[in-house]
């Protein structure tokens, strides 16, 4: 495994595998009618297998990797899926093995020159990649969205890594050496109560660092401001989040 990987959700899996959000069902049926086959799917950078799911109600088998083991510890077990600790840049798949591989909120912290060397390896004549990102969330109500903006911007914006530009940035400075697919439009929205949208906030690598730069939970310290907003705590609002989607083949 490379000695580069720096595992920035390692402190957070429990919470990032129970608390992210789902991706479009749509967004899985559009990439598998793209397939000419459906045997195997690469779910790379699979975090707790989120999208490995969808994949699998299309493939008859998805493989999906993380260089993160507390990651994969927490994923839910699949008769369809096997899950691996390994990195993006050696999936360990023979030549021509994959139908599809799909990067869900992950390809920007790959090492991206050895990675797509290693996408063109294990795809199959007409196969498929796809990456894709979701930015930063929008809530329903000004006053709650105005408090959910100054908690990621400024409280715990310092600790954000680096490359977390390119997911507010749509992956639009990324490089994406593939013949282009023009995708269609995608939706990333959900109805979350105040529970739901702390946990989503707990699972952030942002929020755990700074944690443990201050010794303080951010989330605690935000909690009292969004009730005082929010209302009923068990009523929901509208959370959305732009996707963006890059699509193509070798």
């Amino acid at each position: 495994m490379s000695g580069n990987f720096k595992d920035h959700f390692a402190s957070v899996a429990a919470q990032y595998s129970e608390n992210r959000p789902s991706y479009p069902p749509a967004l899985f049926d559009w990439l598998a009618r793209l397939c000419p086959a459906h045997d195997l799917a690469w779910d790379c950078g699979a975090g707790s297998g989120q999208a490995s799911l969808e994949l699998a109600r299309h493939f008859s088998r998805v493989l999906a990797t993380d260089a993160s083991a507390a990651q994969i510890g927490q994923a839910q077990p699949h008769a369809r899926i096997a899950y691996r600790v390994a990195p993006a840049e050696e999936s360990g798949l023979p030549d021509q093995a994959c139908d599809l591989v799909v990067v869900a909120q992950a390809l920007h912290w790959f090492d991206l020159e050895r990675f797509y060397r290693e996408v063109r390896r294990v795809l199959k004549p007409g196969g498929v990649v796809a990456a894709w990102s979701y930015g930063v969330l929008e809530v329903e109500g000004d006053e709650v969205n105005a408090v959910v903006q100054r908690f990621y911007h400024d409280e715990v914006g310092p600790w954000w890594p680096p490359e977390r530009r390119h997911v507010e940035s749509g992956y639009r400075e990324l490089a994406f050496p593939f013949s282009r697919i023009a995708a269609p439009p995608f939706a990333m929205a959900l109805s979350w109560n105040l529970p739901q949208l702390l946990g989503y906030f707990r699972s952030w690598s942002a929020t755990a660092a700074c944690l443990k730069a201050r010794g303080r939970d951010p989330v605690a310290d935000l909690e009292p401001q969004l009730r005082a907003c929010w209302g009923d705590a068990k009523g929901e609002r509208l959370v959305q989040w732009p996707l963006a989607l890059l699509a193509g083949t070798p």
